[in-house]
């Protein structure tokens, strides 16, 4: 036996047997033919949260979030407020987001705020305090040999909202 050798697109070596009549005899039988499988119906996600269709729209951390009734979020990490006095919010407590841009209640109204709705509030569980994954940043200039390493994570509070008013 002896094997033909071809580069192929990539430029890699590729070996192939020529075809002999054995070969030949043994690529005309048919192939058994595939079995009808009937389309499943989709079914929902365990845990799903009730499609009502009502949304609101968020602003903090600088950031704006499309928020509905169940969803959970990473926002950025809140600051004490200084004004009232009160320590970081910790897990399990309830955050009151009141700048509302917008909020369409699924079905024939839709409330846009200039800037914010007045009166309109989101309340939300904080499920979760954390930090992101680490990210490095690097200073470097070419020809005075200074290079400055340094790595980041990023806090962040994961909140699941539970109330659009």
């Amino acid at each position: 036996m002896f094997f033909l050798q071809y580069f192929d697109k990539s430029c890699r070596v590729v070996s192939v047997m020529p075809e002999t009549k054995e070969t030949k005899k043994e690529s005309k039988k048919s192939l058994p033919k595939a079995k009808s499988i009937p389309s499943k119906v989709p079914t929902p996600k365990v845990g799903a949260k009730p499609s009502d269709g009502s949304f609101a729209i968020i602003e903090t951390g600088g950031k704006q979030y499309r928020v509905a009734i169940g969803d959970t979020i990473k926002i950025e990490k809140l600051k004490a407020d200084s004004a009232k006095g009160s320590a970081l919010p910790k897990e399990g407590d309830v955050i009151v987001f009141d700048k509302v841009l917008l909020i369409d209640n699924g079905t024939d109204s839709t409330d846009i705020g200039t800037p914010y709705i007045e009166g309109a509030k989101v309340s939300a569980t904080l499920v979760e305090i954390a930090r992101n994954a680490k990210i490095i940043v690097i200073k470097y200039k070419q020809k005075s040999r200074y290079f400055k390493k340094n790595g980041h994570r990023q806090p962040y509070f994961k909140v699941q909202i539970n109330k659009i008013s």
